[in-house]
């Protein structure tokens, strides 16, 4: 059975007000349900590209989400589709409790009240917040507040998960404990990342990006084994296997 397309990009670039190309010509799908990791040096263009999947940049080429054109007319569409975790929880959290938080998705939906409660109550117990509606997001641990930007996308019930960085500044306890949770979900997953330990815990899949470019794309344990190919790329072999080297 032929697999169904959830993100499919071509020639994809992208350049920033002062000339840098951030994105130069890039072309990959990625299939629903699949957990994906982009890795790469810092500047490689990983933020740049997953802020392209739900819209927050445009650049030149094309993007579709489930099927969808994103332009003008989709954007809304393709957002609703899209949940965008940020790397830092701040940038997601600005509300002076956690319910509001969590709420304003689905009060920007216009959401009846008995829905965006329980929205909200779901989407806090899935990452394990019960009790924290009343509590301040800014009065939280790391690891908290980056369960709380996770729900507040979560509220929207999207059908394709993006987080940027999301282990970076969290603990190893915490952290285990984020990937467990990610591991329950049931939804197309992208994540950007420098954990490589984290990488093959979680991804099916690693694309090494690079100046704008893709220049690998495999299964963790093959990318993340090729000692050469990650320091030709600014990165080394994971914790975890610097023993095969």
């Amino acid at each position: 059975m032929e697999k169904e397309i959830a993100i499919d990009i071509r020639d994809l670039y992208y350049s920033y007000p002062d000339g840098n190309r951030a994105l130069d010509g890039i072309t990959f799908q990625i299939f629903k349900n699949e957990k994906t990791a982009i890795v790469g040096p810092n500047g490689a263009g990983k933020s740049t590209l997953l802020m392209h999947f739900n819209g927050v940049k445009r650049g030149k080429g094309k993007v579709f989400i489930d099927g969808l054109l994103l332009n003008d007319k989709n954007l809304g569409e393709v957002r609703k589709k899209v949940g965008l975790v940020f790397q830092n929880p701040e940038d997601q959290l600005f509300s002076p409790t956690v319910f509001d938080d969590v709420a304003f998705g689905p009060l920007n939906m216009r959401y009846p009240e008995d829905e965006v409660i329980r929205r909200v109550k779901n989407a806090l117990k899935f990452v394990e917040l019960e009790g924290f509606e009343e509590k301040s997001p800014f009065h939280l641990s790391e690891g908290e507040k980056k369960r709380v930007s996770l729900a507040t996308v979560l509220s929207l019930d999207p059908e394709i998960l993006v987080l940027d960085e999301p282990t970076s500044n969290l603990d190893p306890r915490t952290r285990r404990h984020l990937i467990e949770l990610l591991l329950r979900f049931e939804k197309t997953i992208v994540i950007a990342a420098h954990d490589l330990d984290f990488v093959l815990d979680f991804a099916s899949r690693c694309i090494i990006l690079n100046k704008g470019k893709i220049v690998a794309d495999n299964k963790p344990d093959v990318i993340l084994k090729d000692r050469k190919l990650l320091l030709d790329n600014g990165l080394e072999l994971p914790l975890s296997l610097k023993h095969f080297s």
